[in-house]
């Protein structure tokens, strides 16, 4: 199976929400509808590192500024 069609197979989708595939390398992988963006591969630990970092960032950014109010 060619890797853009990953996204598009019902069996790699939890609960039709979450996408985990061991096959996929890729750290964000399109949605099924790919104009929607882009999603959180949960098989693979880079994309696991990369949305708790993205995270960690942006609560570190608001707790900044609301402690320098």
């Amino acid at each position: 199976m060619e890797t853009n069609n990953f996204s598009n197979d019902s069996t790699n989708w939890i609960w039709g929400v979450f996408y985990y595939n061991k096959n996929d390398k890729r750290i964000f992988p399109p949605k099924r509808q790919p104009w929607m963006g882009w999603t959180v591969n949960f098989a693979n630990w880079k994309s696991i590192l990369a949305l708790v970092v993205a995270l960690a960032f942006f609560f570190g950014l608001i707790w900044f500024i609301e402690a320098n109010q």
